[in-house]
């Protein structure tokens, strides 16, 4: 008898443990809009792809604020001379002395003024880091409305294949009447042949309507971030939190103020000027600070066993066959055509604003018709 009872709780935990397991596992397969967008942030290859360029524009910044800090290089040279007269006689203007040395030191050049060159520039990395940045952010938002519009769409899809199955169960049910009724001599055969037809229609309907369905699946798990078909329960969002207004100028200077591909060319263009103000001053004269120090443990008599040299260093660029200044005109000439893309954005972003809450209206007075019908 205990065996029995053993046996009998051993089963009841396992049949407890399945149906468990079968309940958890019906709850994990219902997505809902906010996990579909959450999957799309964490999967998405465009938004990981953003965030790297994003983060590859901020190591920019590193590189051109370095000009401000000292450059630092070591130096060793071992060098053998085949004999105490040994001289360079062509390729330079140097010192075409060649002694027998082992010799290292270190080199230090800090640059002291560019008169803003260096500056400028590490300005404009800065924004085109930020520029970047909100590229990041509109890959988001674009992936983000991808996956609502394929999430309702799929919603539809799965919605258009439910009444398919009831058009072909009403149709056949249609069907087995007229057959009986035809049967009893009540209806005749083209009756029959009619219903017939109707219930092959909805079958064509009905494989269509899979077939949509199928394929609106398949879109969002790639709107999701995965490779592969993914089937998935979706849960029904049907509640409206727009109100009609035909005022859309609050709309409209929010999306002037906070659509980050608008943000992302206004830094670029700030960028541009700021460039074209570093090849303006490219111009100007460059001071720097030069100093090296080292050791020579073997040397040749003539040379001395350390040395030790400072100075202050100034390059002005006098003629480059005009280089500087075309520099110059081209990083103008483009800030200038980033400031009418600008303004080109700004009106396509007022239409489609527009456009999109005329859209919103005429959808919500279609839902209100729909369910008056």
């Amino acid at each position: 008898m205990k065996t029995i009872l053993y046996w009998l709780t051993i089963l009841s935990m396992i049949l407890e443990s399945n149906a468990l397991a079968q309940t958890n596992t019906s709850v994990s397969s219902v997505l809902t809009l906010a996990d579909a967008q959450k999957l799309a942030l964490q999967n998405h290859p465009q938004i990981a792809a953003a965030n790297y360029r994003a983060l590859a524009a901020q190591e920019v910044v590193t590189e051109t604020r370095a000009g401000f800090f000292p450059n630092v290089n070591a130096y060793a040279n071992a060098v053998g001379a085949e004999n105490e007269d040994a001289r360079i006689l062509a390729g330079g203007l140097n010192n075409p002395s060649i002694y027998d040395r082992l010799a290292g030191g270190l080199a230090v050049n800090q640059l002291i003024t560019d008169f803003g060159r260096t500056a400028n520039l590490a300005a404009s990395s800065k924004l085109q880091a930020q520029a970047e940045k909100q590229n990041a952010n509109a890959t988001r938002e674009q992936v983000l409305l991808q996956v609502n519009v394929v999430y309702f769409g799929t919603l539809g899809a799965q919605a258009v294949l439910h009444v398919a199955e009831q058009t072909v169960d009403t149709r056949q049910l249609l069907l087995d009447q007229v057959s009986v009724l035809a049967s009893n001599k009540l209806k005749s055969e083209l009756d029959v042949s009619f219903a017939r037809v109707a219930v092959q229609e909805s079958k064509l309907l009905l494989q269509k309507a899979q077939n949509n369905a199928d394929n609106a699946m398949t879109s969002l798990s790639t709107a999701l971030g995965y490779r592969e078909p993914r089937p998935f329960q979706l849960a029904d969002s049907s509640e409206s939190i727009f109100s009609n207004t035909n005022d859309v100028s609050q709309l409209v200077e929010t999306a002037l103020a906070e659509r980050p591909e608008l943000l992302s060319l206004r830094n670029e263009h700030d960028a541009a000027l700021k460039f074209a103000r570093s090849q303006r001053d490219a111009r100007l004269p460059l001071v720097s600070a030069v100093g090296m120090i080292g050791d020579s443990p073997s040397h040749d008599p003539h040379l001395p066993d350390n040395y030790a040299v400072g100075g202050i260093q100034l390059s002005l660029p006098l003629f480059a066959g005009g280089l500087y200044t075309a520099r110059q005109h081209e990083a103008e000439l483009k800030a200038q055509a980033d400031s009418e893309l600008v303004r080109a954005l700004e009106d396509n972003i007022v239409r489609d604003v527009h456009l999109a809450w005329s859209n919103v209206n005429s959808a919500l007075e279609q839902l209100r018709t729909t369910e008056e019908l």
